[in-house]
């Protein structure tokens, strides 16, 4: 699930901003409201993934409000921004469900609980996404982190590069932060 998320905001990262921005900083800000917005493009990519899943149709829906929720309800604050002639970092503070938090929580569960998700005798791996979908739907611990968009400037306008898969991570509240 991971992988999707993060091969969702690559696709979406490469369309950058093409509108016109004065400041790098309004580059970053229409990346990100264009999550909050729930744009066309986010909700046909959002569309596309999930499809490519082996999910029963509940567990898709299920799967597509999650990702829905953590965008419309993502935080941020432009921190700071740096110029260096036609390219520029913005340090943004966002702040995310903590999605890492829920799948942790679901798998020491499943490993607590394995009888639970068992069906005539043989695990059930649907079972357990239902479960894990459940906490990720209802999770309201959230996460901060400060983030750092590359941005640069092509004929005159200002367009987000496309962010790391540790960025992508933040951004989607499913980066492993005891790692650090």
């Amino acid at each position: 699930m991971k992988k999707i998320i993060i091969f969702l905001l690559c696709i979406i990262g490469t369309v950058g901003c093409s509108c016109t921005n004065d400041k790098a900083s309004d580059a970053v800000e229409k990346y990100l409201n264009d999550y909050k917005g729930l744009s066309d493009n986010v909700l046909s990519d959002i569309d596309e993934i999930v499809e490519k899943e082996n999910l029963e149709i509940v567990q898709e829906n299920s799967y597509k409000e999650v990702l829905k929720r953590q965008y419309r309800d993502l935080l941020y604050t432009i921190e700071n921004e740096s110029y260096d002639g036609d390219t520029a970092d913005v340090t943004v503070r966002i702040t995310v469900y903590d999605l890492y938090q829920a799948e942790k929580t679901a798998s020491k569960y499943l490993n607590d609980n394995q009888d639970r998700f068992l069906t005539n005798g043989i695990y059930d791996s649907a079972k357990y996404l239902d479960y894990k979908l459940d906490r990720m739907k209802d999770i309201t611990d959230t996460i901060s982190y400060n983030i750092v968009f590359k941005t640069i400037k092509v004929d005159g306008k200002w367009q987000v590069e496309q962010p790391g898969e540790i960025v992508l991570q933040k951004i989607h509240g499913i980066y492993n932060y005891e790692e650090d």
